[in-house]
């Protein structure tokens, strides 16, 4: 079985980029981020003509999140339990930024967790406060059934090394590297599950973001902040992780990349 995540930055800009890659890769399930649509407005035919069901919870253009999978799409939950609201001004929204649904026995998890902003931004609170609210739910998960097969994907907006960024200057009192945001990552594995990507991602080809501005691509001024965490007896099964960094080639691409799980049967 084969598992993607994959920060699309609008699917309807690029549906058929990812169309290509799951055919292409041969990906059973892919988690997207960023879709930038409401469901209504999702592109759900070619995915369909290619054999995928999918799942999509979006409110406006910000945010989104879908599943497509071609080996089931079962118990579809839109937000996880407590999930934190946010506004400025208003009454505060649950945004469209966590998606799960059961494929193949697996539970699978679209994530886009909030960026930060800046670290006096209350974005920057809310997304501590998002991060948190998740480790609670998936350590929830754990305590009620230990065989549980958990898969945390997505863009998780934090570099938690410093080798997770070309630049540690460049990024000194910015959000996705300070202190509390990196605790909040690391949290995940205190609680039972382990980022799969780095125990098989050699160093050189760690990364998986690259602004559209300033040149960063060709660069290679990068960010690697797209990651899978699993739960263990689903960690048991994890042979290999790649990342497609050629998807941030050519016209028309995302600024993220793929990030593929292979699991053994």
């Amino acid at each position: 079985m084969r598992i993607a995540t994959w920060n699309i930055n609008s699917i309807r800009a690029r549906v058929d980029r990812a169309v290509d890659f799951l055919e292409r890769a041969d990906v059973d399930v892919l988690a997207l981020q960023e879709t930038k649509c409401k469901p209504e407005q999702f592109p759900f035919a070619p995915f369909e003509a290619a054999g995928y069901e999918v799942a999509a919870w979006g409110l406006n253009q910000w945010n989104g999140v879908a599943i497509a999978s071609r080996v089931g799409l079962e118990d579809v939950r839109e937000g996880f339990t407590a999930q934190p609201a946010f506004g400025k001004t208003g009454d505060p929204v649950v945004e469209a930024r966590a998606l799960g649904a059961r494929c193949a026995g697996v539970d699978v998890w679209s994530l886009y967790v909030p960026h930060g902003r800046a670290l006096d931004d209350p974005h920057y609170a809310y997304k501590l406060e998002w991060l948190e609210k998740l480790r609670l739910d998936a350590v929830g998960w754990l305590e009620v059934d230990p065989t549980a097969q958990v898969a945390l994907l997505g863009d998780w907006n934090v570099a938690p090394f410093d080798t997770d960024v070309w630049d540690m200057a460049v990024f000194e009192g910015q959000t996705h590297v300070s202190a509390p945001e990196r605790a909040a990552f690391n949290s995940f594995a205190d609680a039972g599950y382990t980022e799969v990507s780095r125990q098989f991602i050699p160093d050189e080809r760690r990364y998986t973001y690259w602004d559209y501005q300033q040149l960063r691509f060709p660069k290679n001024e990068v960010l690697r902040i797209d990651f899978a965490y699993t739960s263990p007896v689903l960690t048991g099964r994890v042979t290999g992780v790649t990342i497609d960094r050629d998807e941030r080639k050519g016209k028309g691409a995302s600024d993220h990349v793929p990030v593929i799980l292979d699991l053994a049967d």
